[in-house]
């Protein structure tokens, strides 16, 4: 299914026909993001992946620090995912997503296992693009992945940052930036790790969980850190210059980053959630949709298209299609992933209990009335 004036990853711009590229794939392999240093654009392109794997569940429970040991038994998540991407109002399409429905764990048969991404380009495509193609890798490949997840999602962030920071410095026009948010659904445990200003909601019975906080240099948190490291806002930029506090890349901006480190950092935020049978999707987006959408908002909207068609490739594309009438001006990159079979149930609200009661001149003056009936 295709329209125009859209990207998607060349790789990953699949129907519900085609596989997305795998992790372990000789095609996938650790190289420079392209042969050629161009990404051929496709037109807007819809990617389906239905795949119904069982996992078995624990109790939900949203935080800052879990291990992988807590994958327990009673709820399965079926995961289903889609993506959509439109280039917008912009000249050039600078978003790269990637949907892995089955990431290819290995010794893990306790249910899903995949991988969502979206990365968010600026001053170019080239780090999104080199981004895409190896964080996944990074993490797939680790010894203690998924043991010693936290750490892993975390150092594979920093090696990317690393790697494409030596891959700048053998051709220097590869320079640019990009944010990342990318999850991971690992039995009935999800993994947000996000460096940046895209966003992932969790919907949790029709109520939406942030699973990402913004990374944006007015942040008390981010304006603290960027201080302490030596950098500045001005404006509500980071140097005057970025809009973002946290990037992979702009190695080649001056006072950014160094072997010290710096005031942007590519460190990720994790948060994680145990899945429940009261988790019903995940929408994943870049900042184009959420300039025009808050997470409320979404959730409620993408629910309501999910109870019409239960398709999760075709949420996506509501979700941008509506982001461009609200005048999104950026791209529009979005990810749903589904954690059931079923559309999203209609809630019903209990009707709360109506408490009444008479004032004491009400009870005099009806017991007066009364009184009066008896004469």
């Amino acid at each position: 299914m295709e329209g125009n004036n859209g990207f998607g990853r060349l790789d990953n711009a699949s129907t519900s026909e085609g596989k997305p590229p795998h992790p372990r794939s000789p095609s996938y392999a650790l190289q420079s993001p392209n042969g050629d240093g161009v990404l051929k654009p496709c037109k807007k392109s819809l990617v389906r992946h239905p795949s119904l794997v069982k996992s078995k569940a624990l109790d939900i429970a949203v935080g800052n620090g879990h291990g992988a040991e807590n994958l327990g038994a009673e709820f399965i998540p079926i995961v289903r995912s889609g993506a959509w991407a439109d280039i917008g109002i912009r000249t050039s399409m600078e978003d790269v997503y990637l949907c892995v429905d089955d990431y290819g764990v290995k010794n893990f048969a306790d249910g899903p296992n995949a991988f969502y991404g979206v990365f968010d380009g600026h001053g170019g495509k080239h780090a999104a693009d080199f981004a895409c193609n190896h964080l996944p890798r990074f993490i797939l490949e680790d010894e203690d992945f998924p043991g010693e997840i936290e750490r892993v999602v975390s150092s594979a962030f920093l090696q990317t940052d690393t790697a494409f920071a030596e891959a700048c410095s053998l051709d220097s026009a590869l320079a640019s930036g990009a944010t990342a948010l990318v999850a991971l659904v690992l039995g009935r445990m999800l993994v947000v790790a996000n460096a940046g200003d895209c966003r992932a909601v969790l919907c949790r019975r029709g109520k939406a969980i942030e699973m990402s906080r913004d990374h944006k240099p007015m942040c008390n948190r981010e304006r603290r850190r960027i201080e302490a490291s030596g950098g500045s806002v001005y404006d509500g930029y980071l140097n005057g210059q970025l809009n973002v506090a946290r990037a992979l890349g702009d190695w080649h901006m001056e006072g950014m980053k160094g072997a010290d480190g710096g005031p942007l950092s590519a460190e990720p935020e994790l948060m994680t959630a145990d899945l429940t049978e009261e988790d019903e999707f995940l929408i994943i987006g870049c900042d184009g949709l959420w300039d025009v959408f808050r997470s409320q908002n979404a959730v409620d909207f993408a629910r309501r298209r999910l109870q019409e068609h239960n398709d999760p490739a075709m949420c996506s594309k509501d979700l941008v299609d509506e982001a461009l009438k609200r005048k999104s001006g950026d791209n529009l990159t979005v990810i749903v992933v589904s954690f059931q079979s079923n559309p999203p149930p209609n809630l019903i609200i209990p009707r709360a209990r109506v408490r009444r009661s008479f004032s004491a001149e009400g009870l005099r003056e009806l017991q007066s009335f009364l009184d009066s009936l008896g004469n």
